[in-house]
């Protein structure tokens, strides 16, 4: 059977069944496993088998960086009690244009049954987080203040070291020349400076389907 290429509209539709169908299902294997990371992974696994049986996709690997480079989105599977993960880090630029790639969230609840010996991953939230509204919130939105306030060169360097925003001078002051030409999109990330981005997911989940670009799939 012909599989049809998987499309951005496709996988929220899958994702959005997915969700549900996960929601209620029992699963022996992560009972008892409080590792985020295995959990995570048990999920992103299980979702894109779904996918290979019925779509035809570029899958993503450690080279590629993010789960489905053919349509610019990265998968990430969080815990409602901390609601955040990592990503690679590529350049200080991210914290203000965003990542260059979308974002499909699963947020879950996971219930252990002692009965039944199982464990439910209750998806709370499935959000779709286009790639223009990536960047961190707090660095977009005040650097776009600024601009609103008259800001020149000096003011957004001056930020930007501020925020201790992991880029040099010269690469900060070019930076501030592309803002004076052109605002930021406003993002609704929260990003923490580390070795690799820290996400934080928050905001994402408040103003899913209220914000423009951070749509809420279930």
């Amino acid at each position: 059977m012909q599989k049809s290429p998987l499309t951005v509209s496709s996988l929220l539709e899958e994702a959005q069944r997915f969700a549900q169908h996960e929601s209620t299902h029992p699963e022996r294997s992560i009972y008892g496993v409080t590792d985020g990371k295995a959990v995570g992974t048990y999920l992103e696994h299980k979702f894109q088998d779904r996918l290979r049986r019925k779509y035809s996709f570029s899958e993503g690997n450690s080279a590629k960086g993010i789960d489905f480079p053919g349509l610019g989105v990265d998968m990430k599977v969080t815990s409602i009690k901390q609601p955040q993960s990592s990503c690679p880090f590529e350049s200080g630029r991210q914290k203000i244009f965003g990542l260059g790639y979308s974002l499909l969230v699963f947020v879950y609840e996971k219930r252990d049954d002692s009965k039944t010996r199982t464990a439910t991953l209750n998806i709370l939230h499935t959000v779709f987080v286009e790639k223009q509204r990536t960047a961190d919130y707090q660095t977009s939105s005040g650097i776009r203040k600024l601009l609103e306030n008259g800001a020149n060169e000096d003011d957004l360097v001056a930020f930007m070291n501020e925020r201790m925003l992991p880029v040099d001078e010269i690469q900060a002051h070019k930076i501030a020349r592309e803002l004076l030409k052109e605002p930021p999109q406003l993002g609704y990330l929260t990003i923490s400076n580390a070795l690799q981005w820290r996400l934080q997911y928050g905001r994402v989940i408040s103003e899913a389907g209220k914000a423009d670009g951070v749509r809420r799939v279930r």
